[in-house]
């Protein structure tokens, strides 16, 4: 199974006060089905809209749906990097809106911080999932598992974002209930090998690399 993030960049801020206390919240579409995405992949709504109900009923309905400030290096929910709870996701036709409370964690102040500032961001669903073409399209199948309906991110397509931890190059094998990583080693070596002159260069040709294996 690969690890699977999707960009969507089109979210609002609203501030909400009740007793006294100010809660910053972001919401918009969180992910979307039936729709080839810029990555070239698609979601059918039902593949979709099945795994989100377990994500509400597991998470969002437990208040612990968190979400992440960055793009971190896997499917796994890192405390120290929690920047907002998920507490709501709902279908809206091939969409699920979702809303989000910032949190008063150090990544949320960061969060907060940026966005009072007049900064722009985008929210990345984080998931896994097996591939299948379907006339050019990268389908999403039924075995997707949603880990994050949104983490908080300003470019995750970014080369250096992907040099940073070969994040999204790595290949995920659920097992058990324990999830296993094939890191992408070749990429590895060829970043350290890479001079001061040349590690721009290097960084640029191994995320087209990734790219072409999306």
């Amino acid at each position: 199974m690969k690890l699977i993030t999707e960009l969507n960049e089109n979210v609002k801020v609203i501030q909400e006060e009740k007793e006294g206390k100010k809660n910053l919240y972001i919401e918009g579409i969180f992910l979307q089905g039936d729709i080839k995405n810029r990555n070239g992949r698609m979601y059918r709504t039902p593949v979709l809209e099945k795994e989100v109900g377990r994500y509400i009923k597991e998470f969002v309905d437990k208040n612990r749906a968190y979400g992440e400030l960055g793009h971190p290096s896997g499917p796994g929910i890192n405390l120290d990097r929690v920047s907002h709870i998920i507490t709501e996701l709902k279908r809206d036709g091939s969409n699920f809106m979702g809303r989000a409370r910032i949190t008063e964690t150090p990544m949320g102040k960061i969060v907060e911080g940026i966005l009072n500032s007049g900064g722009q961001l985008g929210v990345s669903s984080r998931g896994m999932g097996s591939l299948k073409e379907v006339n050019g399209v990268n389908e999403v199948q039924d075995d997707f598992y949603l880990a994050t309906a949104a983490d908080i991110v300003a470019d995750p397509s970014a080369p250096d974002a992907y040099v940073n931890g070969i994040m999204e190059g790595k290949e995920w094998i659920w097992d058990n209930g324990l999830i296993k990583e094939k890191v992408i080693e070749a990429h590895k070596q060829e970043i350290k090998k890479a001079s001061r002159k040349q590690l721009e260069e290097a960084k640029l040709r191994v995320f087209k690399n990734f790219l072409s294996n999306l």
